[in-house]
């Protein structure tokens, strides 16, 4: 909640005053959620970048290769599964977020043409119409609610599998 209403009082006025529009609008939405997935991805990628075994820099060093060498041929493809979750994981992280997405996004129903249009994404749906939704409507929701679910289900197996990968390595 605190990076939506930093996105509000600082993000939106931006984006309306550069690019025109309310200021509301998918481009607002993406640097929140940019900014609020940051720590998850730079703390991940920094302890499989630090969790490279020491010889294998040891070995490139002795074979003669310099230290941007060593860290494009062998430190990085040693920490990709591990890169590649952080990824996976934030966009997980991102995915559930829902009220920064609330405060920034301008909530319009319908499909944006432009990244300077206003949107609702999924979850914002559920937590602003859950409240009143009845019958059928109420069933809807519930069953976006379990998309959803599945989606972020299927990008943490995937950030595990490439985390066990790293590990086997």
């Amino acid at each position: 909640m605190v990076y939506g209403f930093l996105g509000v009082i600082y993000i939106v006025p931006i984006v309306r005053n550069y690019f025109g529009g309310p200021g509301f609008s998918l481009l607002a939405t993406s640097i929140i959620l940019g900014v609020m997935i940051l720590p998850t991805v730079i703390s991940i990628s920094f302890d499989a970048l630090v969790s490279v075994p020491k010889t294998y820099r040891e070995g490139s060093f002795a074979m003669g290769a310099t230290k941007w060498q060593t860290i494009y041929k062998v430190i990085i493809p040693s920490a990709s599964s591990g890169i590649l979750a952080s990824f996976i994981l934030g966009m997980g992280r991102a995915i559930g977020e829902t009220m920064a997405v609330i405060m920034v996004a301008g909530n319009a129903l319908r499909i944006p043409t432009s990244i300077l249009d206003p949107l609702r994404t999924l979850t914002s749906n559920i937590a602003l119409e859950l409240a009143y939704a009845t019958g059928d409507h109420r069933l809807g929701l519930f069953s976006t609610g379990v998309v959803l679910l599945i989606i972020i289900m299927t990008l943490n197996y995937i950030a595990n599998f490439a985390i066990k990968r790293r590990v086997i390595k």
